[in-house]
């Protein structure tokens, strides 16, 4: 069976549930986006199965065991269905991790009162760092430049970010600019947390006291050289090296003040 996208017929419609993924054909069903496919759905009147249950069930799944435990069959235990059930709705495990990207973006909501550019980018930032350390695998499945960021809900936090720059007396470009520049700062920052979290998770350790006591022999060395005299200064003054909240807003008021001070906004 060739010429049908896999999970949908060839008018973009999903299949029945129970019917075999197809062979792609780029020309045609292929070219219809996986939100476009869930917009019209075929009609199903005792469907058990829903995108939303798909969705909830692989983040169950990716929290509790990780991104690689998240498999077609490992859903169709989760939910209780024929394994091949879910291709009603998704053509794959890309498909798959779209839908559990929108679920968890979902919670990317701001308060009706914050307008403000700065507060709302602000607030987009803050709201996206408790997001990823709530999923790490998150920052394993996207980037900045991810086409996974293009989500009904992860579009809707960008369309307001960039309706809070709108009327500054920026060009669209550079409202782009703004928007691409405070989310790369919160992927980077996000990113070396979660790198953290997963050494320690990976090596069974508990706290912050137990990463430092297994690199004390590297880092005693290093210091020792007498090469990295800052660096020593930090480890001897500094008293917050375990707030990373801290250190991320300080951080993301950092990049913030520039593009203050840069655009004249």
């Amino acid at each position: 069976m060739t010429g049908k996208k896999a999970g949908a017929a060839k008018d973009g419609q999903p299949l029945p549930s129970g019917s075999a993924p197809e062979t792609p054909d780029t020309s045609d069903a292929a070219a219809v986006s996986l939100w476009e496919r869930l917009d019209r759905p075929a009609p199903a009147p005792r469907a058990t199965l829903t995108p939303q249950k798909i969705a909830a069930a692989a983040v169950r799944i990716a929290d509790t065991d990780g991104i690689d435990a998240v498999t077609m069959r490992r859903l169709a235990t989760e939910l209780g269905v024929a394994p091949m059930a879910a291709y009603r709705y998704v053509s794959g495990k890309a498909d798959v991790l779209d839908l559990m990207t929108d679920a968890v973006y979902a919670d990317l909501t701001l308060p009706d009162d914050v307008e403000n550019w700065r507060d709302v980018m602000r607030a987009n930032a803050l709201r996206s760092r408790e997001i990823v350390l709530r999923h790490p695998w998150l920052i394993q499945i996207s980037s900045p430049q991810s086409l996974r960021a293009l989500t009904p809900h992860r579009m809707a936090a960008a369309e307001r970010a960039l309706a809070s720059l709108d009327g500054l007396g920026l060009d669209s470009d550079a409202m782009m600019a703004v928007l691409g520049t405070v989310n790369s700062y919160v992927h980077g920052a996000v990113w070396a947390e979660c790198a953290q979290y997963f050494l320690m998770r990976e090596q069974g350790w508990g706290s912050n006291d137990d990463l430092r006591v297994a690199l004390a022999p590297q880092m005693r060395y290093l210091i020792g050289t007498g090469r990295y005299p800052t660096y020593h200064r930090y480890l001897l003054e500094a008293t917050r090296k375990d707030d990373p909240q801290w250190r991320f807003e300080t951080g993301l008021d950092s990049v913030l003040d520039g593009i203050a001070a840069r655009l004249g906004i």
